[in-house]
């Protein structure tokens, strides 16, 4: 009777997706500031799900434009240098540095110095 439960109240099997099978090279969002490659790791996961996880290089000279954002996100970085902004304050981020960005914030980050800056970027999916 409790594996029953159990199971009938099991989550979906887990999803493995591997990054070089979701990587696209386009413009930045939010105002198309250059090139990128992203990897839209969540997207592959089968639906429902309740979170968006992506990583992203912001090629040299490139940004994700300011946006407005209706929940909470946090930009990671795994390599390189950026400039986050969020509400008119900037804050220089490398490796190892996130940046906790707060619902109704306009927010975006851009690339800087002579390497691509690497980032995860996650977020809760839109209702």
């Amino acid at each position: 009777m409790i594996l029953a439960l159990l199971l009938a109240a099991a989550a979906p099997p887990m999803a493995v997706i591997v990054e070089r099978d979701v990587r696209t090279e386009e413009p930045n969002p939010h105002g198309a500031i250059g090139m990128s490659t992203a990897y839209r790791i969540s997207d592959a996961a089968p639906q429902p799900r309740t979170m968006e996880f992506r990583k992203r290089v912001l090629h040299v000279g490139s940004a994700i434009g300011l946006h407005p954002i209706g929940h909470d996100e946090v930009y990671y970085v795994l390599s390189g240098a950026g400039e986050v902004t969020s509400d008119g304050e900037r804050r220089t981020l490398t490796s190892g540095m996130a940046a906790y960005l707060y619902d109704g914030a306009v927010v975006g980050i851009r690339q800087m110095g002579k390497v691509p800056l690497t980032i995860i970027v996650s977020y809760p999916v839109q209702k």
